[in-house]
């Protein structure tokens, strides 16, 4: 545990002397980010408050650079580590410029007065955030999604060697999601600050983690690397899904496909057939697709959005067996849609397949 710059040792939290989750084990390293992941209620900001001494830890320890946080002054915690958290600040008077300001109070003295070079950081923090043209303005009076880059650029000016973020994504629109992850990791990677956070937005989770810990029940029940975490079969564990499923191919989450027998066949490939996938799906119109390799970008969506697919081996040419299953339940169908403006070698047998069709109507 000693090579890392942030750890947890058997850490128990919860309220009131009641542990929550139990056994808590951390170990995370300068630049590397880690995400905690879960259903709502399963204690992910419990242990967010923990970590940053908001909550006493029932048991076991944090350690930051090799020593205990519980041994450490406010001061020194206020220099190496900054938080953004879920409670809105509801500061009196307070402009957005004067609240990046507050980052810079663990520097000044007992008055609390910014210097030159401090006013300097306040000014880059909010530049970085592009809300320099909030300086001036009430902090009350912005939107929520202004105030979480206020916090952020906060954050940044305190020029920390550590960040706890508890969901800094969501009252923020797409645009700013993502301005606001690429500052994230722009900043661990520049600086080598640790950042610990929760997310919601799965897709983010997975395109920005390094670590991620899935939290649900008395013990953290996997902690992992994207590529472990990610699964389809998984994500429907943690979160007890009963409807729809989890697409890890595009980190999304399906809804459920349409019920019944097929309606229309679609014969697509290379990612043409999604759109009409989708469209099917939203009208609730049972379909079936073919002939799809099983290395195709349509049979990842397939797999989810499909009633039926007639599908082939990576690689591999299309058999007859499978054309002729195609083509009879393609024979099937009220209707079919052909995705495709291009045949090649590989699916000659789809412009067979869509020869067969017109000569059908």
């Amino acid at each position: 545990m000693k090579d890392f710059f942030f750890y947890t040792d058997q850490m128990t939290v919860g309220y009131n002397g009641k542990p929550l989750i139990r056994e808590i084990k951390i170990e995370l390293n300068r630049g590397e980010i880690l995400t905690l992941i879960g259903p709502n209620g399963a204690g992910k900001s419990t242990i967010l408050k923990s970590i940053t001494r908001q909550l006493k830890l029932i048991g076991g320890s944090a350690c930051l650079d090799l020593r205990d946080m519980q041994q450490m002054s406010g001061k020194e915690i206020a220099r190496r580590l900054a938080v953004v958290l879920t409670e809105r600040m509801k500061p009196e008077l307070m402009t957005c410029e004067d609240v990046v300001s507050t980052g810079r109070y663990p520097y000044t003295g007992n008055l609390g007065i910014l210097g030159p070079e401090d006013k300097e950081k306040v000014r880059q923090a909010m530049e970085l955030v592009h809300a320099l043209d909030l300086k001036d303005r009430d902090f009350t009076a912005i939107s929520d999604g202004q105030k979480q880059r206020i916090l952020l650029a906060r954050a940044i000016c305190q020029e920390p060697e550590m960040i706890v973020l508890d969901e800094p994504t969501s009252f923020l629109d797409v645009k700013h999601k993502l301005e606001f992850l690429t500052i994230l990791k722009k900043m661990v990677r520049e600086s080598k600050a640790a950042v610990i956070m929760s997310l919601h937005e799965l897709d983010l989770a997975q395109k920005i983690s390094d670590q991620v810990m899935c939290v649900k029940g008395k013990w953290i029940q996997k902690c992992g690397s994207p590529e472990e975490i990610f699964t389809s079969d998984y994500i429907c564990k943690l979160y007890d899904m009963t409807a729809g499923s989890y697409n890890a191919a595009f980190g999304c989450m399906e809804l459920p496909a349409p019920l019944g027998e097929p309606e229309v066949f679609i014969i697509a490939g290379g990612g043409t057939g999604i759109p009409v996938y989708r469209k099917l799906q939203r009208e609730g119109i049972p379909f079936a697709t073919g002939i799809l390799h099983k290395n195709d970008v349509d049979y990842e969506a397939a797999i989810h959005l499909a009633t039926q697919i007639i599908a082939e081996e990576a690689f591999e040419p299309i058999r007859p067996e499978t054309y002729q299953r195609a083509l009879e339940r393609m024979r099937r169908c009220r209707e079919v849609i052909c995705c495709l403006k291009e045949f090649g070698t590989w699916n000659e047998a789809n412009e067979r397949l869509w020869e067969e069709a017109r000569k059908e109507k």
